[in-house]
C-alpha cells in the first residue's frame, strides 16, 4: 500500500533474491592493497610505543581497489582490524594487542566509519606465541599485566601525573584505550583456534569481566556450551576442515552447526577476509551442506557480524528505520557462481 513517488527510481526486481548488504567481520579491507608489497599494508603492529592503541582507522583508504572488488561482490560493511607480522628490518617486533579495529561502509560517503574504534584485537594461541617469546603462557601473562596496569592506572591517574609510577606494561595511550575494554564499553576480539586457549580466553572473561569475541575458533566446536554460557561470539573460517597446524587438529566443516546448536553467535569471515572477502557466500554455502539452514547461513554473513558488532541497529537486515543496504540477486546467493546484479548501499 506504498504510494510511489511520480519521480521515484523503479527497479524491476520481480523473480529475483534481495537480501541485506554482506558484511565481512574481520580482515584488512582498505588496509592492505597487495599482501606482497610492504608499502600497501598498514595494518601490522609493530613496536612498543602503540599495542592497544593502535589504530588503523587513520590508514584507511576508501578508494582502494579492494573495497571497489568487495563492494561488487556484495559486501556493504566491513570490521577493519590491526594483525600482527614478523619483525621488520629494524628488528621492530608485534605485540600480543594488536590495535583497535573499527566498523567501515564500502559507500562513497565522505564520512566511511560506522564504529570507530569497535574492538581491541589481541593474539592468543599459536599467533601469540609467535609474538611472545614462543609461549602461550607468556602471551596470557602479558595481556594480564596490561589489564591489570590499566586497572590500577585507572584508579591512580593523580599518581601517574606526578610520575610516581611504577614501571608500565603498555604505554600511557594504550592504559587509556584499556579502560573501555575494563568498563565493557569496546569488545576484545581474540584470534585463537585451540579448544585449550579458547578456554583461557573464557575465563579471562569472567576474571576481568570483559566482552570477549572469538575470531578462528577451529576448536570452537569441542567448547560450545562454554562458550554459549559465557555468552561469547564466535568469527569461523566456514571452509576449513584440515589440521593445518595444531591449533586446527580438530577443525570440521559442520562445527557452525554445532556451535548455533548450543546457542553461541556465528559468523563467518576468517578464512574469507580482505582480497578474499567475496568467499563469505561460498563459506555460508558450504554451512548449508553441512547442517545450516539457509536462513542462519545468510544471517551469519549479515545480521550476526552486525550484532557482533554492535551496529546491528542500523544494518544487518531489511527492517524500516535502518540503512538500506541492499544486494539483488538473480539466482540463490549462497551458490558458488552467484554473483549480485545490484548493490546498494
Amino acid at each position: 500500500d506504498i504510494e510511489i513517488p511520480e519521480e521515484a527510481t523503479q527497479i524491476d526486481a520481480r523473480g529475483k533474491i534481495i537480501t541485506p548488504g554482506l558484511f565481512s567481520p574481520i580482515g584488512q579491507i582498505g588496509l592492505s592493497e597487495v599482501g606482497a608489497v610492504a608499502g600497501t599494508n598498514d595494518a601490522t603492529q609493530r613496536g612498543n610505543d602503540f599495542s592497544a592503541s593502535f589504530d588503523v582507522a587513520e590508514a584507511y583508504n576508501p578508494r582502494s581497489i579492494v573495497v571497489a572488488i568487495s563492494r561488487i561482490d556484495g559486501v556493504t560493511r566491513a570490521a577493519i582490524t590491526p594483525r600482527a607480522g614478523g619483525p621488520d628490518d629494524a628488528g621492530n617486533a608485534s605485540h600480543v594487542l594488536s590495535g583497535l579495529g573499527s566498523v567501515v561502509h564500502l559507500g562513497d560517503s565522505l564520512e566511511h566509519f560506522v564504529r570507530h574504534g569497535a574492538v581491541v584485537v589481541a593474539n592468543f594461541g599459536e599467533s601469540g606465541s609467535s609474538v611472545a617469546a614462543g609461549s602461550r603462557a607468556a602471551a596470557v601473562q602479558i595481556l594480564r599485566g596490561a589489564l591489570d596496569d590499566a586497572a590500577e592506572y585507572a584508579e591512580n591517574r593523580a599518581a601517574f601525573e606526578r610520575a610516581e609510577w611504577r614501571d608500565l606494561s603498555v604505554s600511557r595511550n594504550d592504559l587509556e584505550v584499556l579502560q573501555s575494554v575494563l568498563d565493557r564499553s569496546t569488545a576484545m576480539l581474540f584470534n585463537v583456534n585451540r579448544a585449550s586457549d579458547l578456554m583461557v580466553v573464557i575465563n579471562l572473561a569472567e576474571e576481568y569481566n570483559i566482552r570477549a569475541i572469538i575470531a578462528g575458533g577451529a576448536e570452537a566446536w569441542l567448547v560450545a556450551d562454554h562458550l554459549s554460557a559465557a555468552n561469547i561470539p564466535v568469527i569461523l573460517n566456514g571452509m576449513n576442515n584440515l589440521p593445518g597446524d595444531f591449533d586446527h587438529i580438530n577443525a570440521r566443516l559442520d562445527s557452525a552447526d554445532l556451535l548455533l546448536e548450543a546457542g553461541v553467535t556465528i559468523a563467518f569471515g576468517a578464512g574469507a577476509q580482505t582480497q578474499s572477502a567475496r568467499l563469505l557466500t561460498q563459506a555460508a554455502g558450504i554451512s548449508v551442506a553441512n547442517g545450516l539452514t539457509w536462513d542462519q547461513a545468510l544471517e551469519a554473513i549479515t545480521l550476526a557480524p552486525a550484532q557482533i558488532f554492535g551496529v546491528d541497529d542500523t544494518v544487518g537486515s531489511i527492517e524500516p528505520g535502518k540503512d538500506a543496504d541492499l544486494i539483488i540477486w538473480s539466482a540463490d546467493p549462497l551458490e558458488l557462481t552467484s554473483y549480485p546484479d545490484q548493490v546498494y548501499i
